[in-house]
């Protein structure tokens, strides 16, 4: 199952399907734009299996230039996402697909901060267990006292976020 309704915050339990959707993503988007990217990355927690997530697949994209990022809007609007704009997320261009959503890119030039921590985060739950359920644990208690607020749900995720990050 793939997508949030605007506003929403729900989570299921982690699915194999979500990886394979990925990959799908990953080969549609590579035919569109793959002269532009470096990597495209399978982030956020439904990268992480074992994770309960809000069922959005969350797609990191690595350019070598920012403002090349202007050249794939057309074409992954081809292929159905709709282009936010750099003013949505701090230092990326934001692509959402879907209504309700499902899936969303982060496009970012090599080296931004912000993919390097998405990344490290990714491989940290992935390598530790204990992480992995406090994390869940957290997102679902936050994910049921702010179901419609997406944002506070985001934000009361940072402390932890933080800690792991500051441990690596």
């Amino acid at each position: 199952m793939l997508g949030l309704p605007k506003g929403a915050v729900f989570l299921i339990p982690w699915t194999e399907d979500w990886e394979r959707e990925f990959i799908l993503e990953k080969e549609r988007i590579q035919n569109k734009i793959g002269n532009y990217t470096v990597a495209v990355h399978h982030i956020g927690s439904t990268s992480v299996k074992h994770l309960s997530a809000k069922p959005i697949i969350d797609i990191a994209i690595e350019i070598n230039d920012f403002n090349g990022g202007e050249f794939c809007i057309s074409p992954l609007e081809e292929i159905g996402y709709s282009y936010k704009g750099t003013e949505i997320l701090p230092d990326r261009h934001y692509f959402s697909k879907g209504e309700p959503r499902t899936h969303q890119i982060h496009m970012y030039q090599s080296g931004n901060k912000y993919l390097l921590e998405q990344l490290k985060f990714r491989d940290y739950l992935r390598k530790y267990d204990k992480a992995r359920v406090e994390y869940e644990q957290l997102k679902l208690k936050l994910s049921k006292t702010n179901k419609n607020n997406k944002h506070r749900y985001a934000e009361e995720k940072t402390d932890f976020v933080k800690s792991i990050l500051e441990k690596l």
